[in-house]
């Protein structure tokens, strides 16, 4: 049966109305159709028509899903780098010379890599493991990442874990291209002597090799608490001299070709300071800035605080007196919390009263030998609590001691020293700014107490102890001990500045008869009132020892012969004129003396006592012959 043209169409007739349909479908208009053939056809179009309307309509759905992936896939790429960032950030953190350090690197490895013409997917994990290329130093202690000196043989052997512990963590994240390998050989040397594996050469993955080369320089140009940063020029004298030693000469070539691009870049996204080469107080004070909050510097600071509480623990190992001691707190104290002057207050031996021993800064000869009675001004306050004060009046212990003077402070912290159960004094530290001190400086201060006290405790034993061993319990002079170092230091110092000093040698006369007949007892009070006599006849800078028994010797500074021997006849008068009583009847006590200068008489202290010695014993005997006549 054949069709007519008016019911069917021309082919092309049924091209073109085809045609418009789908452009009408894929605009997503419906509209009335009007059909221009017959009625067999309008239904097979209309079939054709559904068909195409849902295919288009699939396509769009297909394609908006597409752009919603690939809007979350790049949100996931964002988040994950901002995470990877983050974690960076906070490991850099833990060295407060460090700052940026791996964003840096990110930047300097991520274009050597491009610029060595690795595989994109492979730049990627060479700029991923830049950042996390110290992530096991979170498992290395503080204090040894900070140390500023040598490191130990089990300090360095706990850095030399961090490639390895670092490669085991980031081993457990399915990166697109391997970053463990190249966190894991980051420290191998191009020579073979690197660490952990002892890589040589191209067997270093060169992912690996990139980032040696680009941490050495950045290690070199920064602050770090073994070594000040190196200028620029020394820095790449320095890498050129470790091509084909620990680095790869290639790529050490290539980085230093690249270098001035690549820092104007670091200076661009702010990771290098305008200047020049970064240090670590402009990269310290970028992280609070650059992070939006302080958290970072929240981490920095309580890395700071540990390691110099450790500092503190370290250098306070030695036996030293109360100076020296505080001399080591006050250094490492400054460094957690700020004072322009600090002070130590112990309590004496009735436990009423406490004396400034010690203090250092700005107000020091305002407070040291300020004696506060417990309960009084701010010390004796923390005396009677036992319990901190913050942001106290500075001036209120001068004034509590009678003494009221100016004082450049207006904030003082006051923090009691407590020895098993037992208050021994107070720490202070004092600030010009008023109200300076916040709740951290109290909690950190009171730290330092805890291992200050033992420590103040043990040095003032100790200078008993010393004192007490260069202290002759009888007459309360120096002793032998004593003497022999004075001696040696007062010779040096002659010498140098052609000084003169005068030794005497004294000896009781007739002191072995006191004894045999009226008991030692009374032969050693006889000696104890001596020795007043003779420290009382001398300047407060001389010394007068207790040599042996009964024989003492005096060693003057800037004396000649003439003025010796003035001073030996003053001397035997003043014994003469001693009222001494022996049961009860007053007797007359006489003395020898001798006398040698130096450097006349000798230039040795054993000389000296030599030649004091001898004279001592002509002038016993022509005391003897004037007495028998």
């Amino acid at each position: 049966m054949s069709t007519s043209p008016s019911s069917q169409g021309t082919p092309n007739q049924a091209a073109v109305w085809m045609a418009g349909l789908m452009a009408t479908a894929a605009a997503g208009v419906v509209s009335p159709l009007v059909l221009p053939f017959g009625a067999g056809s309008a239904i097979a179009a209309g079939a054709v028509v559904l068909l195409l309307v849902g295919a288009v309509r699939a396509r769009q759905a297909q394609s908006a899903a597409l752009e919603a992936a690939t809007r979350d896939v790049a949100a996931l790429e964002a988040l994950h780098t901002s995470a990877m960032e983050a974690l960076a950030l906070a490991i850099d953190a833990k060295d407060s010379m460090s700052h940026e350090h791996s964003r840096r690197l990110r930047l300097y490895a991520g274009r050597l890599a491009t610029d060595l013409g690795m595989p994109a997917v492979e730049v990627e994990a060479v700029r991923t493991a830049a950042l996390l290329h110290d992530i096991g130093k979170l498992a290395v202690p503080e204090h040894i990442l900070s140390k500023p000196g040598p490191l130990s043989p089990e300090e360095f052997q706990k850095i030399r874990s961090h490639p390895k512990i670092g490669a085991e963590i980031i081993a457990q994240v399915p990166f697109p291209s391997p970053v463990a390998p190249l966190i894991l050989s980051h420290h191998e040397r191009w020579d073979g002597k690197g660490y952990p594996s002892g890589l040589q050469g191209t067997h270093i993955p060169l992912g690996a090799r990139v980032l040696s080369v680009v941490d050495y320089f950045d290690a070199l140009t920064t602050d770090r608490p073994y070594h000040r940063a190196m200028m620029r020029d020394d820095a790449i004298a320095l890498l050129r001299q470790e091509a084909g030693r620990a680095l790869d000469p290639d790529i050490v070539d290539r980085f230093l070709t690249l270098l001035p691009a690549l820092e104007e870049e670091a200076r661009a996204l702010d990771l290098l300071p305008a200047e020049g080469t970064a240090t670590a107080d402009d990269l310290r004070a970028r992280v609070t800035v650059d992070s939006g909050h302080a958290v970072l510097e929240d981490i920095s600071l309580a890395h700071r605080e540990i390691y110099a509480l450790y500092e503190l623990a370290q250098a306070l190992g030695s036996q030293l007196g109360v100076a020296d001691t505080m001399s080591i707190i006050s250094s490492k104290l400054t460094n957690i919390v700020p004072f322009t002057t600090s002070a130590l207050f112990l309590i004496d031996g009735t436990g009423d009263t406490l004396t400034c021993r010690y203090a250092v800064g700005r107000d020091a000869e305002s407070l040291v030998n300020t004696r506060v009675r417990v309960g009084d001004g701010l010390t004796g306050w923390v005396a009677r609590n036992k319990r901190c004060l913050v942001n106290a009046r500075p001036a209120a212990d001068l004034e509590a001691a009678g003494r009221p003077g100016p004082m450049r402070a207006n904030s003082a912290l006051v923090c009691p020293l407590i020895f098993q159960d037992r208050f021994i004094g107070t720490l202070s530290v004092y600030h010009d700014e008023p109200a300076y001190y916040r709740e951290d400086h109290r909690r950190l201060l009171e730290r330092v107490a805890e291992q200050a006290a033992a420590v103040v405790h043990n040095s003032v034993l100790f200078e008993q102890t010393q004192e007490d061993s260069l202290t002759d319990p009888l007459t309360s002079l120096p002793n032998t001990r004593f003497l022999f170092m004075h001696l040696g230091r007062e010779i040096a110092r002659a010498t140098r500045h052609n000084g003169r000093i005068a030794l005497l040698i004294a000896d009781l006369d007739g002191f072995k008869e006191i004894n045999d007949t009226l008991g030692h007892h009374v032969g050693d009070r006889a000696i104890a009132q001596v020795a007043r006599v003779l420290r009382g006849a001398i300047r407060p800078y001389d010394i007068c020892a207790r040599y042996a028994g009964d024989e003492f010797v005096l060693v003057l500074a800037g004396c000649g012969p003439e003025d010796a021997d003035r001073k030996r006849q003053e001397l035997q008068q003043a014994v003469e004129a001693l009222c001494f009583e022996a049961n009860g009847r007053p007797m007359k006590i006489g003395i020898s003396i001798g006398c040698a200068v130096f450097p006349d008489d000798g230039q040795t202290h054993e000389t000296l006592l030599a030649v004091a010695d001898s004279r001592m014993y002509k002038d016993k005997t022509i005391r003897k012959r004037a007495l028998g006549a």
